[in-house]
């Protein structure tokens, strides 16, 4: 990682341009070129530097439904179990924990309804149960990783 993946890292943690060309728009912000920016973003992609890089939005707000759940693992089935859940195209992040508790993911479906079918499609394909925790109250901590 070299110092322009570090901007683009650290600038678009605050925000991405909602424009007509909002990777230009993006790029002329951290002093690059547009095809720069979607060349760097893809590299650290594919090598894993990033693991995500999209919007995020209220699910609940658009029907959907919004879920933390956890698991506990076998520490010797951790790596399998991880690729399974999140092979799921429902599973938006996933943490390895030092807890009994080990594994713990957010759930983002389109709807109610999914997010139950896809705790027990889990729970299927894992041979474990899922707990499923759906927030209570919600809280905005503004959370930023300087690279």
């Amino acid at each position: 990682m070299d110092s322009l993946d570090r901007r683009i890292i650290n600038e678009l943690q605050g925000g991405f341009p909602v424009s007509e060309r909002p990777f230009l728009d993006a790029a002329q912000r951290i002093g690059t070129s547009e095809s720069e920016l979607i060349t760097r973003l893809r590299c650290m992609l594919d090598n894993g530097l990033l693991t995500r890089f999209g919007p995020l939005f209220h699910a609940e707000q658009m029907g959907g439904a919004l879920s933390l759940c956890a698991m506990k693992v076998p520490t010797q089935r951790f790596d399998e179990v991880a690729a399974t859940v999140n092979a799921f195209p429902q599973v938006a992040h996933n943490y390895q924990r030092e807890h009994e508790m080990n594994m713990w993911f957010v759930l983002a479906t389109e709807t109610v309804a999914e997010l139950g079918a896809t705790v027990q499609a889990i729970e299927t394909a894992t041979g474990l149960p899922v707990f499923n925790l759906p927030k209570q109250d919600e809280y905005f901590v503004g959370l930023h990783f300087q690279v």
